[in-house]
């Protein structure tokens, strides 16, 4: 299966399409397919279900740094997916196009969830222990 994001004027994903491999082998085939499909002709990249942080999850070649999502950016320059921004206070990795946060999360086998204010009141805090 090959994936399929709709960008808009801002390079913005709006939606994500799935077609068969029999319908196309390579991204113009697919992005001709789909604007038969659709009947216009929107700017469609295609991206791939199985990369995340410019990894590809089966041991495969990466493709745009990560599978886009509704929401994501497409940016042209780094030739990637970059998801919406979460916090402001999380900065953008330029190698894997993902957003980390300014402190490194605790890794003792806990589950935490980032909190912003926390953070904007004191900057050594902003993870908070899932109880």
């Amino acid at each position: 299966m090959a994936h399929f994001a709709q960008l808009n004027a801002k390079n913005v994903v709006e939606r994500v399409l799935v077609i068969n491999d029999n319908d196309a082998t390579t991204e113009e085939e697919g992005v001709t397919f789909i604007h038969g499909l659709v009947g216009s002709n929107e700017t469609w990249k295609q991206t791939s279900y199985n990369t995340r942080g410019g990894v590809h999850i089966n041991g495969g070649t990466p493709f745009r740094k990560n599978f886009a999502g509704i929401g994501y950016k497409y940016d042209a320059d780094k030739d990637a997916f970059i998801p919406p921004q979460k916090f402001s206070s999380w900065t953008l990795n330029e190698t894997t196009c993902l957003w980390e946060p300014p402190i490194a999360k605790p890794d003792d086998g806990n589950q935490y969830y980032w909190d912003e204010e926390a953070y904007q009141a004191d900057n050594t805090e902003g993870w908070v222990l899932i109880e």
